[in-house]
């Protein structure tokens, strides 16, 4: 039986090594999400070129996941086809085995001053970047620490009594030992962290490398059914990209598994230590994949369509029925009647955000299905916005208190703003989406990374606006009131950034000019209509005045 402190120590290392893991990916996205997204979406020449961006972008975030959520969200969108896609998939595998070997080095004497770096940049810098940074290079600085404790933990194991009988069982069974690391890998949700692991317990004499190879080969199919499984709740194209990988790499480690068994390997040549080579073997595996994987892309991206076809009801002009909130029976009691028409409201308002969250992907795919479904859910916004204006009329016939009548005024106002909004998306921001694919027009990275920010702030600000008309809470409706100033400072920057780079003729600058200004300027008009939601709780509580301007002197 192994001690409770063992077990422990074991753990608090394996919790901070996926706890760094996600630290530095955090980190990443945060400080550069928009140049990886943008690095991403140009990388659109052949799978060679997907495959190279996948592999670099997987070294940036630590995570082949990573990648292909982002892969399989340009598919949605239409910037990306799912072969394309499959391709920077491959890439980000071999990209996540590069960090293994990266990691892998003995960079212990580096901890302290990674520490003083990061924790100083991030306690004592304002700037965002440099805050994201000093995440990132903490992290890093975790990640290695916990390699540390891993190995300090297990020390005792090598003179355990359960240890040799274990090990000899999963010689005999290579499958196995296959399954349980290909389980570890998923449960963990990250292949680097569970390689990094068997590393660790190689280098440490606990795990012979006739058990850690076939762990390792487990790992990486374990790594597959991660994107898999996150990726579930996402459209049937954006699905294709992890199931197509996942094919390719269970495929290639079960092979690799039976030549394992059969052959006898020259793995001495890959190293001087067991761990060099479990690393090396590890690279190896994912390099060799990529260059055989690579031509057949496309057969599998049609293999994948095959196991996940269409569903009839995906067409962009079917709208399943939504169940009304509007209780006609309540009519006559104005204070249910319009708690329902809020939850009504509510629900109109969730469906404009489905509208809005792929503005920008629209706005760089331009696929025609895509645009025809956000313009049917505008329609559906319009019969909600119909429904619940006619339903307040109705209680409004009734006998109602002056708060009662207020609120249903408030509500039916803010129903005409969230139809506005979704006639700016529908028809302007979607035109504007046509007419940039028409062209074949491209944003200049600037413009663009300006474009996506704005995007960002006003859908943060459109989830701020429903919780506030729900909550009715007053420090959240101050809050969504300052985004308004925010938001114009913004949208003023960003206008005079562009007319910069139209002085220096930049010629993607040029050529998106009116697409660029027309976007800006929808966010700029979709946020202060959103804001409004907050103006009768402030006024209420008395952190509004009725009248802005200055009394004459």
């Amino acid at each position: 039986m192994l001690p409770v402190a063992f077990m422990i120590h074991l753990a608090g290392a394996v919790m901070l090594l996926l706890w760094a893991v996600r630290m530095v990916r955090t980190g990443v996205e945060r400080a550069h999400g928009t140049r990886l997204k943008a690095a991403l979406r140009g990388a659109k020449g052949g799978t060679a070129q997907m495959a190279l961006v996948g592999m670099i972008l997987a070294v940036v975030l630590q995570s082949s996941t990573a990648v292909g959520i982002l892969a399989a969200g340009f598919v949605t969108s239409g910037i990306l086809t799912v072969s394309t896609g499959i391709a920077a998939l491959l890439g980000a595998d071999l990209g996540s085995a590069l960090v293994v070997k990266i990691l892998s080095f003995d960079l212990s004497g580096l901890i302290p001053l990674l520490l003083l770096v990061g924790a100083t940049m991030f306690l004592k810098f304002e700037g965002r970047n440099i805050r994201q940074t000093g995440r990132i290079v903490l992290g890093v600085a975790f990640i290695l620490l916990s390699l540390q404790m891993v190995g300090q933990a297990t020390e005792p194991l090598r003179d355990s009594a359960l240890m040799p009988g274990l090990m000899g069982y999963l010689r005999g069974d290579p499958l196995t030992a296959f399954l349980v690391a290909a389980v570890i890998a998923w449960v963990v949700h990250s292949s680097v962290a569970t390689v990094l692991l068997f590393v660790t317990f190689a280098s440490g004499g606990m795990l012979p490398l006739e058990v850690a190879l076939p762990m390792v080969l487990g790992a990486n199919l374990g790594g597959g059914i991660i994107a898999v499984w996150l990726t579930r709740g996402m459209e049937i194209e954006a699905r294709r990209i992890p199931v197509g990988n996942l094919i390719f790499r269970g495929v290639a480690a079960a092979l690799m598994l039976v030549v394992v068994q059969v052959v006898d390997l020259p793995v001495a040549y890959l190293g001087a230590s067991e761990a060099v080579q479990l690393v090396n073997f590890h690279l190896g595996f994912n390099l060799v994949l990529v260059v055989l994987a690579l031509p057949f892309v496309r057969p599998m991206a049609r293999l994948a369509a095959i196991l996940l076809p269409d569903p009839a009801a995906a067409r962009a002009d079917v709208i399943e029925p939504i169940a009304s909130m509007l209780d006609r029976a309540s009519v006559k009691t104005p204070a249910v009647a319009l708690a329902s028409a809020k939850r009504e409201l509510l629900r109109m308002g969730e469906t404009v955000a489905l509208m809005y969250h792929p503005v920008m992907e629209l706005l760089d795919g331009g696929a025609a299905e895509k645009i025809a479904r956000v313009r049917a859910l505008d329609s559906l916004v319009n019969r909600k916005h119909t429904e619940i204006k006619l339903f307040i009329a109705e209680v409004n016939r009734g006998a109602l208190t002056g708060a009662e009548a207020r609120l249903g005024t408030e509500l039916t106002d803010f129903s005409i703003n969230l139809e506005h909004i979704g006639n700016i998306i529908a028809r302007s921001l979607m035109g504007l989406a046509e007419t940039r694919a028409r062209k074949n027009l491209r944003f200049s990275p600037e413009g663009w990374a300006e474009m996506c920010n704005l995007h960002s702030r006003v859908g943060a600000n459109l989830q701020l606006a429903l919780n506030v008309l729900i909550s009715g809470d007053v420090a959240s409706a101050r809050q969504l009131v300052k985004e308004k100033e925010a938001m114009r400072k913004l949208e003023r920057e960003s206008h005079d950034r562009h007319l910069e780079r139209l002085r220096n003729a930049h010629s993607d600058s040029i050529d998106t000019s009116d697409i660029h200004l027309e976007t800006v300027r929808a966010f700029k008009e979709i946020n202060s209509l959103l804001v409004t939601v907050a103006y009768p709780i402030l006024t209420e509580s008395g952190h509004l005045l009725e009248s802005r301007l200055a009394q004459p002197g």
